[in-house]
């Protein structure tokens, strides 16, 4: 398997050199050069396998002559058998009609440890075998942070820089990060928003020389191996409902593009999916965009969703490749403009293309602790603020009878314990494992958004680190 930039000018690579280069040299992201596909009947020889089995099957295509089976399966195997739930990644019917799929049974109790706990195993196998050491630059807007240190904690050929926007994550998801004591974890309060964090990680990147000093890779979800660890649960998920011999709808929380673009490469697999539902808050540029073609910035606003307070939505690049027919010269143009202006029009047939697959959906602060305190009632669960807001979309779209709805649970409750608390009485408490989380002492350092003093702060981590 090969993989190609989304921009058109970045050598092809192979999986290995992907997974370590993270962006493209061009500032695009990588994708495969053929989607792999599989039979309805091959689809459903898949059906009561465990998680593991699944997402072997589902991902061997992209690590095609790069990782042999057997170390591959074994990573897998290893990278899961901790989550605490024993399918994984388990079901629970709301209503009829209506699934939760619980995503938050990792570690640090957040859907990116499904693909986060495989990569920073994939690191490890490539790394050792090249006897290279990799600086890997991330930014965050909540879960992606704490999910990438405890993937590449104490890995002696990882050194991990986080960035995370200066007060704009909940007090558990930066705790998460900052009461990790592993001398190659740095985090890094950016006084901005994520979006600024997420400009950041691609302006160090661009910095070829300094990129090419401390070898930067990536794990944010710009980085491929993320999003190939994903489209697995996509997979589990159908299978367990009757796939492909039973009608699907994915409704997704999302802020980043990227666990949708996940559901959209699941479907290019030749997994049926029938829609893919968005649920925004307040920050909603794709719920905009998917209602009147038009894609246009606004400041970012502080929400009870904060994974989701983003206005760049770097993944929806990826998208628009497959829609430009992979004209990766289309795609920079236009991003290009967007980030000029501040407004993009792809054209209406793209735009009318897309929304026969995709639909989005804005849910305010008020209606989502409505919606968490209304489930509560009704069934019991207790939702995220997230979580919410991907339950509400699922409710407000329009789909056949016959389908059935899989609402992505991205967090666990506790990682927001005043919205849970506020709209059902209930303060969700943390696994026993995290109990004492509010007690460990913090590491991180607050910096100005500015390139120099972020630079300034790489190099001195980096050389003392690197020091006899």
């Amino acid at each position: 398997m090969r993989y190609v930039s989304t921009r058109g000018q970045a050598p092809i690579l192979e999986f290995e050199d992907v997974l370590l280069a993270g962006l493209a040299g061009d500032g695009g992201l990588y994708m495969p050069e053929i989607w792999p596909r599989f039979t309805r009947a091959e689809i459903r020889a898949m059906r009561g396998l465990g998680y593991a089995q699944v997402a072997f099957r589902v991902m061997a295509p992209y690590v095609d002559g790069a990782i042999d089976d057997d170390p591959f399966q074994a990573m897998i195997e290893d990278a899961y058998k901790g989550f605490g739930h024993p399918a994984t990644a388990p079901l629970v019917q709301l209503q009829d009609g209506l699934w939760l799929m619980e995503l938050f049974h990792g570690p640090t109790l957040a859907f990116k440890d499904y693909p986060l706990q495989l990569v920073g195993r994939l690191f490890d196998h490539v790394l050792q075998a090249r006897r290279q050491r990799v600086t890997i630059i991330g930014a965050t807007s909540g879960d992606t942070g704490s999910a990438a240190i405890e993937a590449c904690r104490d890995r002696d050929a990882i050194e991990l820089f986080i960035f995370h926007p200066e007060g704009r994550v909940s007090d558990v998801q930066r705790r998460q990060m900052t009461t990790v004591a592993s001398n190659n974890v740095h985090n890094i309060a950016l006084r901005g928003t994520f979006d600024d964090c997420q400009d950041m990680v691609k302006a160090l990147f661009a910095d070829k020389a300094l990129s090419r000093r401390h070898n930067f890779s990536a794990v944010n979800s710009i980085n491929w191996s993320r999003i190939m660890a994903q489209i697995v649960y996509y997979f589990w998920a159908a299978l367990s409902l009757g796939a492909p011999d039973r009608k699907i709808a994915f409704a997704v929380p999302t802020g980043n593009f990227g666990n949708v673009f996940a559901a959209y490469g699941a479907r290019r697999m030749g997994l049926p999916i029938e829609r893919l539902i968005i649920g925004s808050n307040a920050n909603d540029i794709l719920t905009r965009y998917f209602e009147s073609g038009q894609m246009t910035m606004q400041n970012v606003v502080p929400t009870l969703s904060p994974s989701m307070d983003i206005q760049i939505s770097s993944n929806f690049e990826r998208l628009l490749f497959e829609y430009y027919r992979r004209d990766g010269a289309a795609v920079a143009k236009v991003l290009d403009r967007f980030r000029r202006t501040g407004r993009a029009n792809f054209g209406k047939g793209r735009w009318r293309a897309m929304g026969k697959l995709f639909e989005g959906h804005r849910i305010g602060d008020n209606t989502t602790k409505s919606v968490i305190g209304e489930v509560y009632r009704a069934s019991g669960a207790l939702l995220d603020p997230h979580t919410a807001i991907g339950v509400e979309a699922a409710r407000r779209a329009e789909l056949p009878a016959d389908t059935a709805v899989i609402a992505m649970a991205t967090a666990h409750p506790a990682k927001f314990p005043g919205a849970v608390e506020e709209s059902t009485g209930i303060h969700p408490e943390l696994p026993s494992r995290l109990a004492d989380l509010f007690t460990r002492p913090e590491r991180f350092q607050t910096l100005a958004n500015d390139m120099g003093r972020v630079t300034a702060y790489l190099n001195q981590q980096l050389a003392a680190r690197s020091a006899p």
